[in-house]
């Protein structure tokens, strides 16, 4: 990894939702070192500052790509850039989903909105050698059809189950309401012999993680991404302290048994 921002070029963009975008990146020069899904970097939109996006596709898997909201400042002129443009990248930094230690076991993939995003590189990898693995479950929240990631691609994976669904249906949804827990009963797999990865909003990544535990899923093969306020990513400033861990460096992917005391205790 570097601290020093190095050049990335954006190559391709397309929308995701209508406040959602994924820029596909190549670099001005040398390139950083290889990510693994579930890490994340430093983007910097000069004369804006950085901010830390997981990466939503990898070299090994599609080239590199980041998908990013508009909700502030530097996310705004993320959105906003253009084929051509460049931007700042250093990285990879944290901890990756670990897909080899599943190995024999069924793979249970939840998403939650934006959530979809980091744990894409981690489906096309269970996919490409899907002979390594149980069955490949992939469910899928957002709060309304228009906030749904990846339509195109969804339904090209090869999964024993893939279930959709959203909060609040518009006119023409005709697909599967409420929260993602609901579509738990329907995957295929054997919870004493499955690993879980869960990304997205903190509240639905405990409700998930909560009852996958209760079904019998090992807390410590159920993995979870979570966010904080990451500034420096090099464990230096502390912005990013969850209890004993460093997000950005102890994380953001941990499982459920380190995780479930930390998010349970209040905060001073």
């Amino acid at each position: 990894m570097t601290a020093v921002p190095v050049p990335y070029r954006v190559v391709a963009r397309w929308p995701e939702t209508p406040d959602t975008v994924t820029l596909r990146l190549e670099p001005v020069g040398e390139p950083l070192p290889v990510f693994v899904p579930g890490q994340f970097a430093m983007v910097w939109v000069f004369g804006r500052g950085e901010i830390p996006i997981s990466a939503s596709s990898i070299p090994t898997t599609g080239g590199l790509a980041h998908t990013v909201r508009s909700v502030g400042a530097v996310s705004d002129g993320l959105y906003a850039a253009r084929v051509g443009d460049v931007l700042g990248l250093r990285g990879p930094y944290g901890t990756g989903w670990e897909l080899d230690k599943a190995v024999g076991q069924d793979l249970l993939v939840v998403a939650g909105g934006i959530g979809l995003a980091p744990l894409r590189p981690l489906i096309r990898d269970a996919v490409a050698d899907a002979g390594r693995y149980g069955h490949l479950n992939v469910l899928i929240g957002a709060r309304t059809p228009a906030d749904l990631m990846a339509k195109n691609e969804t339904g090209q994976w090869p999964t024993a189950f893939t279930g959709v669904t959203v909060d609040r249906p518009d006119d023409h949804w005709a697909g599967r309401i409420g929260v993602v827990t609901k579509l738990l009963n329907q995957a295929h797999c054997t919870p004493a012999n499955t690993t879980a990865f869960v990304c997205g909003p903190e509240p639905m990544i405990r409700a998930t993680a909560r009852d996958l535990a209760h079904r019998g899923v090992p807390p410590d093969r159920i993995r979870v991404s979570l966010e904080r306020n990451m500034r420096c990513a090099t464990g230096n400033c502390g912005h990013c302290q969850l209890g004993p861990l460093l997000l950005c460096r102890d994380g953001p992917v941990v499982d459920w048994q380190c995780a479930e005391p930390l998010l349970y205790t209040r905060e001073l």
